[in-house]
Order: C-alpha cells, then structure tokens, then sequence
C-alpha cells in the first residue's frame, strides 16, 4: 500500500513538464499564507510518474487508476445522451504517504502533527494549537487533553468509528480524530469509480455543491469530497485531523481530499497558469489557486474561467475553505445531482464557523 515510485519518463508527457511542489499554511489563527515543507518532505512527495494506464487525454500519475477508463453511454442532468468516462482511482494517494494527522501531546511540533481547516482558517495541529482550542472557538470545555499534556487521540478502530461520524456518542468526544487505512474495509484504500462527461458542457447556470455530491478526483488517485461537517465536528468537541496534503480518512470512503495544499500537480502547457491538480465531476480540470504572488486573473463563480490553449478550467479555493471549488458550471451526470444543495452543517458563505460557546454545542 505505501509504496515509492521511481520516475519514468513518457514522451507525450515531456511538454506536460511533470514537477511537484509542497508547501504548508500557515499556524496562525488569523492567516491562511502558505509556508515551505522542508525540502526532504518536498523530495518525498516528488517520487511520481505518468500513469500506465490508457486515460484517454486526461493526466493521472502512476498508480493513481487501477485499470484503463473506459468510455459508456450515459445521460446528464439535462437529459443530454452521451458517453462519459469511467474512472475508477485507487483511493490512496500515489505520490506521498497519508499522515502524519494528530498530535500525541501538547508538546508535538508542526513537523510531526497534520493540519485543521475550518472553512475561514487553516492551522497548524501541533500540541500548541490544542492547548488554545478554548480560546479559539471561545469555549472553555474545548479540551483535548490531560493534566500531563497527552492529547485524546482515537488510537483504535472502535475509537475511529465511533468519532468520524455526524451524530457522535458522548464517550467519544473530546478526541482528536484521525484513521488508519488498515482500519478499512479490507484493511486496504477504499478504490472509487466515477463517471464525468467525456465532453463537458457548461450548464445554463451553476449548481452547488450539495452534501451528497463528490467534487471530482485528484490526479494521484482521490476522491474530492464536498465540503467536511465542520459544525458537527466542532460541536461534538472533536477535531477531524487532516494531514499537510488537505486529507484525512473516514470509514466510508476511506482517504480523500477537503482542500488542496500543494502537493502535487502537473504543469500547464500555457504561461502564468497553475498546476492541473485534478477533475471536477463535470468533466472540467481543475488547477492549483494562484499564489498570492501571481496575478489572478477574474474568475466566475465557481472559480473558473476560459483559457485559449486548455479551454475552461477551475482553480481551486485555498485550502482554508474547505471547498476545494464553490460550485459546478458544468452539466452533472444524471443522479450526481443533490438537489438539496449545500450541507446544513456547512458555515454560512464567507462567515466564521460557529464556535461551540456561541450555539454549535446544540445541534438542530
């Protein structure tokens, strides 16, 4: 399951310039800049190739499929027939192992702890961050540890699967969530197939995000999911750790991606746009958030726009979000759809999460 990859070089990929880069946001609570990964975590998750796989003019990277895609005839939301590609991914990352997630006391630094994000803020998870819970989400029952400093941790399956989940039961509270894939069904990455337009087509207008529906998929193999519970989580006095990569595993779908970090990613064939990093469900790319240094160009509302050269695409929201984009501007394919719209749980957009001392602590 861990594995590393050694390069192989694929001619038709050469113009594509495949290159990595990693980097880390940063701590503070009222900052969402990104810091550098050391340079050894940088060459770590660089250990990447072009998939073996037939992918039909889409780019993924060894060993993020587990067969060839294949093309069906399918229907869209609209009621267009038309054929789609059928994916199926391999539910791990392929170019970096998963982890590290929580911290094991308060003393734990960045470089051995993951990430949290709560829709307006991305933090460090160290031992530092866990000691100002209470401070942050204004809550003074906000405690994960003990008077030793250890931090509650979900240390066994039982543990795991009584936490990651919406209605979590009072003894496994007050944790710091994180999974094993070993914990899975199988005890191995749970592999996914989805089926996007083989041809995508802009809708008449956008559709959200609904709680049902999945984003797309990453080009090293995951599953981009809809925006995490964070109301849920924070009101169950829990935080559901996710590593530096934007990820974290439930028992469900096993790994998968709330936000994009800067760990992979294949460079456009045009200037001044950022790494293709995955596809939405709709069948359009999807392309790292342009750094702050960049000049961004103005995007609709969905975080997208036209490109001569690679036509229509998204960039992805910092990973901060917890949306990796805002909406669809594509047609869905039929049944994809979740007609209920955004999660309940979901803050509202461009609001602070609420905190657990401000109305969060009684769900609805």
């Amino acid at each position: 399951m861990h594995k590393r990859f050694s390069i192989v070089i694929i001619t038709a990929f050469l113009a594509a310039g495949l290159s990595l880069s990693c980097t880390k946001q940063s701590p503070s609570a009222n900052s969402t800049n990104t810091i550098e990964i050391s340079e050894e975590e940088r060459e770590k998750k660089a250990k990447t190739a072009p998939t073996k796989y037939k992918t039909l003019g889409m780019t993924f990277l060894e060993n993020a499929l587990v067969k060839d895609i294949a093309v069906k005839n399918c229907t869209l939301a609209d009621g267009t027939q038309t054929t789609c590609k059928s994916i199926t991914v391999s539910g791990y990352p392929s170019n970096y192992e998963a982890g590290p997630f929580c911290p094991r006391t308060t003393a734990d630094s960045k470089e051995t702890t993951g990430i949290w994000l709560d829709g307006e803020n991305i933090y460090d998870l160290d031992g530092e961050f866990i000691k100002k819970l209470p401070e942050i989400y204004n809550d003074e029952k906000f405690v994960l540890y003990d008077s030793s400093g250890n931090v509650n941790v979900t240390d066994t399956q039982e543990e795991f699967d009584g936490a990651a989940k919406p209605q979590v039961e009072e003894k496994y509270k007050y944790n710091c969530v994180e999974g094993k894939i070993e914990w899975l069904e199988g005890g191995s990455p749970v592999q996914t197939t989805v089926e996007i337009p083989d041809k995508p087509v802009k809708a008449s207008t956008a559709t959200n995000i609904g709680r049902k529906n999945k984003v797309g998929i990453t080009i090293n193999g995951v599953v981009i999911d809809s925006p995490a519970p964070v109301q849920a989580i924070l009101s169950a006095y829990t935080i559901a750790a996710f590593d530096d990569c934007g990820g974290h595993i439930n028992p469900v779908i096993g790994y998968h991606q709330h936000g994009i970090n800067g760990c992979f990613g294949v460079e456009s064939k045009v200037d001044g746009e950022t790494k293709l990093i995955g596809y939405a469900m709709d069948g359009f790319p999807i392309h790292n958030a342009y750094e702050e240094t960049n000049q961004a160009p103005e995007l609709d509302e969905c975080g997208g726009h036209e490109v001569e050269g690679i036509g229509y695409h998204y960039h992805a929201n910092k990973a901060a979000k917890n949306s990796v984009i805002s909406c669809f501007h594509g047609t869905l394919v039929q049944g994809q759809q979740d007609e209920r719209g955004g999660r309940p749980d979901r803050p509202p957009q461009g609001k602070r999460p609420p905190r657990p001392g401000k109305g969060i602590g009684n769900r609805e």
